[in-house]
């Protein structure tokens, strides 16, 4: 009665936590079929059948096996990943964990979850990985064990809006590695990060654990920048 249940997103009255209230959960766009089978890029329901690549895959094929977002970037879930990330909101951490887990596909308890990794002076900052709280929830629902140090970011990097895909390479060259190749090597991983825009950062992630050995390295996000995409999805 004191603190009643609130929506973290815009603040009006729900009736329970860790909900949403309907004109948010109405904003938020879920990722469907039919979808690219290498990005899982969703088309529409007038796209192209069943197995279909898309353009951008096509062009530049990617080197993970697959992407599964939970939501596509709206308002909304911009609003959630601020309140997570920099509101320190961090009991948010398994309802979105949960909007990821409806998108990826199930595997076998071998499989690795491994968080995007901060420099320690970031983490130092702000206390908290939230690849790691949304990789904790997902290993709590079986679908994978947690390895929260399975990456290492050896230098801090600077912010990758603006800068072309070159740019991006450049700042991030070296700055991601696997401290112990011999934890991931022929093992399915699945990388867990907040928010999928420009791909760079979990590029690099792939690299560094393709060149370690893993098998398989799916990426999971809670919202991924696909605005073309939205209308698709509501």
């Amino acid at each position: 009665m004191v603190y009643p249940p609130r929506c973290p997103a815009c603040g009006e009255g729900i009736g329970d936590q860790g909900g949403l209230c309907a004109a948010c959960w109405s904003d938020l766009a879920i990722p469907g079929d039919p979808s690219c089978t290498a990005c899982q890029r969703p088309f529409g329901e007038a796209g192209p059948p069943e197995g279909s690549i898309c353009v951008p895959c096509m062009a530049d094929p990617p080197i993970h096996d697959g992407i599964a977002a939970g939501t596509l970037y709206t308002e909304t879930s911009r609003k959630l990943v601020l309140a997570l990330k920099h509101g320190r909101r961090i009991a948010l951490a398994p309802m979105l964990a949960r909007l990821i887990a409806a998108r990826v596909p199930r595997g076998d308890e071998e499989r690795l979850v491994i968080p995007v990794p901060l420099h320690r002076w970031r983490l130092w900052q702000r206390g908290f990985n939230q690849a790691a709280l949304l990789g904790r929830e997902l290993e709590k629902a079986g679908y994978g064990e947690l390895l929260v140090d399975g990456l290492h970011r050896t230098k801090r990097t600077p912010s990758l809006g603006g800068m072309g895909a070159k740019a991006r390479a450049k700042v991030l060259s070296g700055a991601i590695v696997v401290p112990r190749p011999e934890l991931v090597r022929s093992r399915d991983i699945l990388l867990v990060d907040d928010v999928l825009t420009s791909g760079a950062t979990s590029t690099a992630c792939v690299k560094a654990l393709k060149k370690a050995g893993a098998k398989s390295v799916v990426i999971a996000c809670f919202a991924r920048v696909l605005d073309e995409a939205v209308q698709h999805s509501r």
